[in-house]
């Protein structure tokens, strides 16, 4: 490797809105993220599934016709 050219390699700690912190390593001094594991609504059980228009129910209801239709 060549001297002189590479970034200080360093341990840095990444700072999310919520508060949480984790400790890692990076070329960059600061980290700052919006979402993390802590807060992430699929990571806390909060997630919603949006539906419009009845697209869920729709596929639920063809999906179990299917399921019907090959054990016959």
């Amino acid at each position: 490797m060549k001297e002189g050219i590479h970034p200080k390699y360093q341990r840095v700690v990444a700072t999310c809105v919520c508060g949480g912190e984790v400790e890692m390593g990076s070329t960059q001094e600061t980290i700052r993220v919006e979402i993390c594991s802590s807060c992430h609504p699929f990571y806390t059980g909060q997630q919603k599934i949006v539906d419009t228009e009845g697209r869920v129910d729709r596929f639920v209801k063809r999906y179990a016709k299917k399921q019907e239709e090959a054990k016959v």
